[in-house]
């Protein structure tokens, strides 16, 4: 999964989000969701959450279990 629908997206769950700094390169992070940020229930360039270690970013994939 992408990421883009919110429903999707759900604290505890490992992801590879994209940071603001890394948009350009595409460089991913993997974390577990802590915290969603974004209130809308979709976004193109993937829902905005805050990972368990603080980072910040857009989520571009969904590690499957």
């Amino acid at each position: 999964m992408n990421g883009q629908n919110r429903k999707d997206v759900k604290p505890g769950l490992e992801v590879y989000i994209i940071l603001k700094k890394d948009q350009r390169t595409g460089e991913k992070t993997r974390g577990i969701v802590k915290d969603l940020l974004t209130n809308s229930s979709f976004h193109p360039h993937g829902i905005k959450v805050r990972l368990t270690d603080g980072q910040v970013g857009r989520v571009c994939e969904i590690i499957e279990k």
